[in-house]
């Protein structure tokens, strides 16, 4: 089977670091995002014949484009990254509605909406693999976080259901829980405080959590899974 893959969310932090190792590894790669410009960026620092695409994962029109363009280009896709995600951080009584359903849209519906378009891929291929970037704190919650940590807990039951949906397809779903990763989402964050609760004494590099990705694309017999990639920092919250 040709690897084929698609990095939803991979112009920046941990979907660009994903997209860099799967480069790295052989795959022929589309790079989604919202920015175009961003996403052609990543694209070319990977070398080869990548392609990049604009695509809000909220909308299933443009998940679907994305998936046609794909198929035309590079083939039909048998390996799905979903990192695109956003926070609005806030206590729920500060959180506007509207606030709660960008979150909900993008870290979970938009999910949903590539994985049901790259399963009409995967099923004709009888195979694939797909990886959901959760967060730990869909695991163990966090104040200030309660939609965030809503989307990433939902992210685990769908995935988990999903699994259970596709296996006899032989199509594998599986989910990574970052902790604290150094990105666009963590850096107004107190690191110098919030690392003396993480047993490793660090905040995670996105080729940390890349590593973890891969590996749960590339491993055959793992399916239903969620991987936390902490530090450790779920031992103490």
């Amino acid at each position: 089977m040709e690897k084929v893959g698609v990095v939803f969310g991979g112009s920046r932090g941990i979907g660009k670091a994903v997209a860099q190792l799967m480069a790295q590894k052989g795959y022929r790669l589309a790079i989604a995002g919202r920015d175009v410009e961003a996403a052609g960026a990543a694209a070319r620092d990977l070398g080869g014949n990548h392609l990049a695409l604009c695509c809000d994962v909220a909308k299933e029109q443009d998940v679907q484009n994305a998936f046609e363009e794909i198929e035309k280009n590079l083939g039909r896709v048998n390996f799905l990254v979903n990192a695109a995600g956003i926070n609005r951080d806030a206590l729920l009584l500060r959180t506007k509605t509207e606030d709660m359903v960008s979150q909900l849209h993008t870290n979970l519906l938009g999910s949903m909406l590539t994985c049901k378009a790259a399963l009409k891929n995967m099923i004709q291929q009888q195979g694939g693999s797909i990886v959901n970037i959760g967060s730990v704190v869909g695991l163990k919650g966090n104040p200030g976080q309660c939609v965030y940590s809503a989307s990433k807990a939902g992210l685990v039951g769908f995935s988990r259901s999903l699994a259970k949906e596709v296996a006899r397809k032989k199509i594998r779903v599986n989910v990574i829980a970052p902790g604290f990763i150094h990105t666009d989402m963590t850096k107004a964050l107190k690191e110098e405080q919030l690392k003396k609760n993480i047993p490793l004494g660090r905040f995670g590099e996105p080729s940390d959590v890349a590593h973890a990705v891969v590996f749960l694309l590339e491993s055959p017999y793992i399916t239903g899974h969620v991987l936390v990639v902490d530090g450790g920092l779920q031992l103490v919250l």
